[in-house]
């Protein structure tokens, strides 16, 4: 035997062996035996009662089969002769003949497989086919003689039938004796198996648990000293090793019970306490307040708990890592204007802050070059802890003791809790600021579109007001006024249809459309509202964008459309879009162009607002744009999403 095998024998065989003693092994077993058992009786039984009752269908066919032959004859006697009559008996005494030896499961109709019997059949077939059949199809054709002959051979037929009608009869009442005998056998199966059930499980499970119950009893009562006897290998074997050793384990821990319950009050005392404070903590710190108002109760209330003589608490600037402190309690001015003390990588608060590892230095044997302010304020002993948000560190929080306190780990732990617990109360405030200043944006931004719309109706309004000069003046000419109309009417149009504009792409809804059909549709609406033809390529089956992605840019794609509408003078315009694994759009015109220099140089101001609205859009998104254009020859805007940046919708 190689080593593998002796591994794989001495793993395993302990195991298969403790299994086929266990009791869920051997009731599984005992009961898939007995199912097994009943399964194939009350098989059989369904078998015999199916081949039974198919039998008594046999029987009623066969039967039938005579009172069929003595009609078929009589109305080969009746005088004329009925050929469709006599054609009817034939086809209705042949469609029961045959069915007997195809037989129907349906039914069931089943001719029993006994030799004698299917012997019997044979011959009754052989005299309808060779003899009977024949002469009855004669007489169908008006053979009066071949009529006779069939009278004279139907009562041989006949007995043959009977001959049959008995062997099946016979073989039904022997599957019937064999049906009571299964049933009477199942009945004894089902007496023994329950008294063998019940042997068993008194047997396996009963006395087992009556022993286990006494000893339980025996327990109850105070008496550790008791012990069930093992007997076997199986689950009850195991429980009563477990409760020798439990009770011998009671037996031990009687013994030193008092302490136990001592030590077990005072580290319950010691939890609820810890309980309390975070309780303390997380109330005060769910009212809302300000960020110094949360900083000092926080301080105060550590402090008071942990007997503190003084601390501080500051907030960490991320940009220059330095420790601003926010709130002090009695601490001299030397130590809180420390420039030590303001540099996170100088003072202990910093240490705590940089690797958010508790700080506890004892400060009576520090050296004299070593000196801190804290030294010298008279404080023997210090402790720094980290105060932390789950996405960053945000600062620390320091105790000052004049006599040394010792912390256990119980309450460094607590106190690391402590900080964490106010981090995200204060990561949480920060938060609020955010988003109420995020509403202030969305407030000024529902504003401006109230604006749009007034602005929108006023321009109305005042092309009414000019088309109205305008018949006015056909009726009266004035001469100035015919000069100055034109560009007046001209400039109000222009007005009117940037804000329409203007209003069309504030009411975008991108609902569930792919980034093809938004900006097919955008250049549509384009050529509708301008005159101006734009051909649209698009080409690619990159993953789809995100909904931000896509709004961004569908603005960028108008902002250029608007751009070639305004300043380009062209009548076309193209738009190439490449969606493979980088986004690439292009827009592009023949019109005038312009000087393509840096953008805070642009004389036009217009034009200078909307390429840079472009290149915010683009950079919200990771985008790259790029603006090429030449005076005479045309503009090209291209815009570049690198797959990296790309987000799924």
């Amino acid at each position: 035997m190689t080593k593998s095998e002796e591994k794989i024998s001495g793993t395993y065989g302990p195991l298969a062996d403790m299994q086929r003693h266990s009791i869920s092994f051997r009731i599984v077993t005992v009961s898939l035996l007995a199912l097994a058992i009943a399964l194939a009786m009350i098989g059989g039984t369904l078998w015999l009662s199916w081949q039974l009752e198919g039998g008594a269908a046999a029987i009623n066919d066969a039967g039938s089969l005579r009172m069929r032959s003595y009609r078929l004859a009589l109305s080969m006697q009746i005088q004329p002769l009925d050929a469709k009559r006599i054609d009817s008996e034939i086809q209705s005494l042949e469609k029961t003949l045959y069915s007997l030896h195809r037989g129907d499961p349906a039914r069931p109709l089943v001719l029993p497989s006994e030799l004698g019997i299917r012997k019997q059949y044979g011959l009754v077939l052989r005299l309808w086919d060779e003899h009977l059949r024949p002469l009855a199809e004669h007489a169908a054709k008006g053979d009066s003689h071949a009529a006779a002959a069939f009278g004279e051979q139907v009562n041989a037929f006949v007995a043959q039938i009977d001959i049959l009608v008995s062997a099946v009869e016979h073989d039904n009442a022997h599957k019937t004796g064999l049906l009571r005998l299964s049933q009477a056998v199942l009945i004894a199966i089902a007496i023994i198996g329950t008294v063998a059930m019940i042997y068993l499980q008194y047997l396996w499970i009963i006395r087992p648990v009556a022993s286990l119950q006494a000893g339980i009893a025996n327990l109850a009562t105070r008496r550790f000293d008791v012990r069930i006897p093992v007997e076997t290998d199986d689950e009850f074997g195991e429980l009563a090793q477990g409760f020798n050793a439990m009770a011998e384990e009671l037996q031990t821990l009687y013994r030193g019970l008092e302490q136990r319950v001592r030590d077990k009050t005072a580290q319950l005392e010691a939890q609820n306490r810890e309980l309390a404070i975070l309780y303390e903590m997380a109330a005060f710190l769910s009212h809302p307040s300000s960020v110094e108002a949360q900083c000092r109760g926080f301080l105060q209330r550590i402090l008071a708990r942990f007997h503190a003589d003084g601390g501080s608490l500051r907030i960490l600037d991320q940009g220059d890592q330095q420790l601003n402190l926010v709130v002090s309690e009695n601490l001299a001015p030397e130590v809180l204007q420390s420039e030590q003390c303001r540099k996170a990588h100088d003072c202990l608060c910093g240490e705590s802050t940089r690797t958010g590892v508790a700080v506890l230095r004892d400060l009576r044997n520090t050296p004299r070059h070593r000196i801190l302010p804290c030294n010298e304020a008279g404080f023997s002993q210090i402790a720094a802890f980290r105060i932390a948000s789950p996405q960053a560190a945000l600062g620390s929080f320091t105790l000052h003791f004049q006599q040394a306190y010792p912390i256990s780990a119980a309450e460094m732990k607590l106190l690391e809790t402590l900080g964490q617990q106010f981090g995200t109360a204060l990561e949480n405030t920060r938060l609020m600021k955010h988003e109420r200043l995020l509403a202030v944006s969305e407030e000024r931004n529902l504003v401006a579109q109230g604006l749009h719309d007034s602005l929108a109706q006023s321009l109305n309004f005042l092309n009414l007001q000019v088309q109205m000069l305008e018949k006015a003046l056909v009726r009266t000419p004035h001469g100035e006024a015919e000069k100055i109309l034109p560009l007046l009417r001209t400039g109000v149009q222009e007005s009117y249809n940037d804000v329409r504009e203007l209003l069309a792409n504030f009411r975008t809804r991108l609902e569930n459309l792919n980034i093809k059909q938004v900006l097919q549709a955008a250049t549509r609406r384009f050529y509708e509202q301008s005159g101006i033809e734009v051909e649209f390529e698009y080409s690619g089956e990159g993953p789809t964008l995100s909904d931000e992605q896509k709004l961004q840019l569908l603005f960028i794609l108008q902002e250029a459309l608007s751009n070639i509408r305004k300043h380009a003078q062209t009548h076309s315009a193209q738009v190439l879009v490449r969606n493979d694994s980088d986004f690439y759009m292009e827009i592009s015109d023949q019109g005038v162009g312009f000087d393509a220099a840096p953008l805070p140089q642009q004389s036009n101001a217009a034009r200078q607002v909307g390429l840079h609205i472009m290149q915010e859009r683009a950079d919200r998104i990771g985008c790259q744009l790029t603006i090429a254009s030449t005076r005479g020859v045309g503009t090209r805007i291209a815009v570049l999403l690198r797959a990296a940046s790309r987000q799924t919708a």
